[in-house]
């Protein structure tokens, strides 16, 4: 349960004062619907949002939570001066930029942040010294130990009301109010087992292996991380040579489908994923198409879900068919083609290559630092709907356009995109002159900066 002021601080100032709430709101209702529910034995509770002091973990605790996450505080010990610019590589005292020379800056410790959070904890013993709890568990939910300050008179806090908040339900006397078994064990029948053991041999003795199609379903969640894994652990990074594993699935895959995917490994859905699809790619290959029997037109409907390619550092995607929200968000590596986007296409992007065949919604490439995106402006419109706070927009170079035909060829042959086809039709005669390339002026500098240290002589 996270609440408070908006997050990062690169949140924009509408989202810091308009976008949070109080956690002890969410806290509350969620501690009594899984008390109604009879789950708060199975459910570890978490809270984050301004945590400060042993008072506000007591508090926590009170109205049901297990765990606390603390950030600011903890980054505020190690030097930050919270100047709110951890998104423009600019951060004064080293701690949010990958700067080399502000780096020098940073001063911070482990030791600093360890001896806050034991002065935390040692102020949450004496409050529960002070209430006669010996044990962390028993105050959980406790919510009689908590009343209303009746010295708010202030006239803004006049009509304030926390019954609702401090209600607790009428429950027998024995139910657990915090975990106190463990959750029932999902992975034991994940079809990941079944794709580790076939392709055994392949990660073993590098032998080639092709599977499928195997049908998928929604609740198929984070198909591939295991596979992943496991060739990470006997492989390295460097994985297997690019086509060693190739598996088809068919249906409707859950979240995080091919997450992590490792080098040497493709997969191939004829179906649609939802969110968070190819999350960490590090070196694989992901496509996603329409069903064989489908008769809507792919690039005109939604195939993979949000949040696509959430921090990856490496690998390729395809996706014939809309993408949703927050695509490529925090790509680093990856290169990718999909004909269509939604709100916040490529932000935070610091690497990687994305080619996007059909509109994107607005903020596109707000926070991009790093990498190059290729956007089919089919509109005339795509400048309105793009953050151009850290980015121009530029006309294809012969070596962006060479880039760009042999991402959107890749594209075709693993999708058989009706929109790739075309543009390749056509590029010639008008198609290439469409696409919008979306530089980070931080990046072109650096590539500037580098060509230049390259070119002089030595």
């Amino acid at each position: 349960i996270a609440g408070h002021d908006g997050g990062t601080g690169a949140s924009p100032q509408s989202s810091i004062q308009a976008a949070g709430v109080p956690w002890e709101i969410g806290l509350a209702e969620t501690q009594q619907t899984l008390l109604l529910n009879d789950l708060r034995s199975r459910i570890t509770v978490e809270v984050d949002g301004q945590l400060k002091t042993g008072r506000d973990v007591v508090v926590g605790a009170l109205l049901g939570a297990d765990a606390f996450g603390f950030s600011t505080a903890p980054l505020v010990v190690m030097g930050c001066v919270m100047m709110r610019v951890c998104h423009l590589n600019t951060c004064p005292v080293g701690i949010a930029t990958q700067d080399p020379e502000l780096r020098k800056r940073f001063q911070g410790t482990p030791e600093q942040v360890v001896n806050y959070l034991m002065l935390v904890a040692e102020e949450v013993r004496e409050i529960m010294a002070s209430l006669g709890i010996r044990r962390f568990e028993e105050m959980i939910g406790r919510t009689e130990l908590l009343d209303m300050n009746d010295a708010i008179d202030h006239w803004k806090a006049a009509q304030v009301d926390l019954s609702m908040v401090l209600t607790s339900p009428d429950l027998p006397p024995d139910t657990p109010r915090c975990r106190t078994r463990p959750q029932v064990p999902v992975l034991d029948d994940a079809l990941d087992w079944e794709l580790l053991r076939k392709c055994l041999p392949a990660i073993e003795h590098g032998e080639v292996t092709k599977l499928g199609p195997i049908p998928v379903r929604n609740v198929n969640r984070t198909v591939g991380g295991i596979l992943s894994g496991e060739i990470s652990r006997r492989r390295g990074v460097e994985g297997l040579p690019d086509g060693t594993i190739e598996i088809a699935f068919s249906g409707s895959a859950g979240q995080s489908f091919a997450a992590w995917l490792a080098p040497g490994v493709t997969f191939c859905l004829r179906g649609e994923t939802n969110d968070y699809t190819g999350k960490g790619l590090s070196g694989g290959v992901v496509s996603v198409r329409p069903p064989e029997r489908a008769r809507f037109r792919a690039e005109e409907n939604m195939i993979v879900g949000n949040t696509v390619l959430y921090g990856a550092i490496a690998g390729r995607a395809f996706f014939r068919g809309l993408a949703g929200e927050r695509f490529a968000v925090r790509n680093s590596g990856a290169c990718a083609v999909v004909e269509g986007v939604g709100d916040h296409g490529c932000e935070y992007m610091t690497g990687g290559r994305v080619v996007v065949l059909g509109r994107t919604g607005r903020n596109f490439a707000a926070g991009m630092s790093g990498g190059i995106a290729y956007v089919y402006d089919v509109d005339r419109r795509f400048q309105g709907r793009c953050n151009l706070e850290l980015v121009d927009l530029e006309q294809l170079t012969d070596e962006d356009g060479a880039q760009v035909r042999a991402l959107i060829s890749e594209h075709v042959a693993r999708t058989g995109s009706l929109v790739g086809r075309n543009v390749l039709a056509s590029w010639d005669r008008g198609a290439r002159e469409r696409f919008v390339k979306v530089m980070p002026r931080d990046y072109k500098r650096a590539l500037e900066q580098q060509a230049e240290r390259v070119a002089a002589p030595a």
